[in-house]
């Protein structure tokens, strides 16, 4: 099934394949809104209920799969990116930062929606210039950015490319504040716990903003590497990490998931290569937040520089060559396992 329906307003497309339902909302960043596996029940997503639309219309970034570009903080609003200043409006009055930017409550077009024996797949573009001027009055780049949803019987595929339409290079970083809802298989917060495939926590000054120091792991997020850890209903938490690969069911994983300890039900969360932290990993009404992300808080300043630059080529003057860096996620649910974990992460069969 796939279809253009209206949504509280918006126009919006449904799709289904396999067990999957999935809601995007074009008008809205082209935020998928919502993801289920409708046989098993389970809601993996946070979705906004019928009285959270306006708070969803104001605040995009806590439902669904919403884009940030830039992601996190700017620290006063500005940054110094290859000889230009760039200057954005204080967004966050508290901190002094410009905060998420806005690609994620902008109206993208659907540029392709088809159904294939095997995948749903919808596209949808959205294009900064100077007619179409809320991002490029403070970031006067040219770019495109294309989101790709293909929906399997697997899971849930998203591919993000941005492609630099001008002829100078151009700073980016792209996030994806993805609130998991817990509990989504029944039972209490206490009947599931979160992996992620952190390496080390990167510390945070007082605004929020790295410091550059990386510190080891304490104890208690180190389970986020080995048995899992409680997100939800638990102590206040807010902390930022490095990515580390982890192993699942004997493979390399990079993402986080979580699982039903009582059911072995999960829901797997993966990202590719070019995703270098997760941040934002917090508390929130049914769920816990996470941050998989293509750059650093602050990213463009030169005491944050890496050694990969987060920048497009440039090709010769007079032609136009889009340079395209993609972002790949999954999403899916592995069914009950037959199997559930003890108190110390160990599995045993029921």
């Amino acid at each position: 099934m796939l279809r253009s329906i209206a949504w509280h307003g918006m126009r919006a497309v449904e799709f289904s394949k396999g067990d999957y339902a999935a809601l995007l909302v074009p008008d809205m960043g082209a935020n998928l809104v919502r993801l289920a596996d409708t046989r098993r029940g389970i809601e993996i997503l946070r979705a906004p209920a019928g009285d959270e639309v306006e708070e969803f219309r104001r605040r995009p970034h806590v439902f669904g799969l919403p884009i940030l570009f830039p992601p996190n903080r700017i620290a006063d609003g500005q940054y110094t990116f290859d000889g230009r200043t760039y200057r954005f409006p204080i967004t966050d009055a508290k901190g002094g930062h410009y905060h998420h930017g806005i690609l994620k409550s902008q109206p993208f077009a659907v540029s392709k929606a088809w159904e294939t024996a095997d995948e749903m797949l919808v596209e949808c573009r959205y294009y900064s210039n100077a007619g179409n001027d809320a991002i490029f009055r403070d970031f006067p780049h040219e770019f495109k950015c294309k989101i790709v949803y293909r929906l399997t019987a697997g899971g849930l595929e998203q591919e993000v490319m941005f492609a630099n339409r001008s002829k100078e290079p151009m700073p980016v970083g792209v996030g994806f504040h993805t609130p998991m809802r817990i509990p989504f298989a029944g039972g209490a917060a206490g009947d599931y716990v979160m992996r992620a495939a952190i390496g080390e926590q990167v510390e945070l000054s007082g605004r929020n903003i790295p410091t550059g120091r990386k510190l080891p792991l304490s104890e208690k997020f180190a389970r986020l590497r080995g048995a899992g850890l409680q997100v939800t209903d638990c102590d206040p938490i807010e902390a930022a990490f490095t990515v580390r690969e982890i192993e699942v069911d004997g493979k390399p994983f990079r993402g986080a998931l979580v699982e039903n300890l009582r059911t072995g039900v999960r829901t797997c969360y993966e990202v590719d290569g070019q995703d270098d932290l997760l941040d934002d990993l917090e508390q929130r009404r049914q769920g816990s937040l996470l941050l998989p992300r293509a750059a650093v808080v602050d990213d463009q300043r030169p005491e944050h520089a890496r050694p990969r630059s987060r920048r497009f080529p440039v090709d010769r003057p007079g032609r136009d060559v889009e340079h395209e860096i993609p972002v790949v996620r999954q999403i899916v649910v592995v069914p009950e396992s037959g199997t559930v974990s003890d108190e110390n992460g160990r599995r045993r069969s029921v």
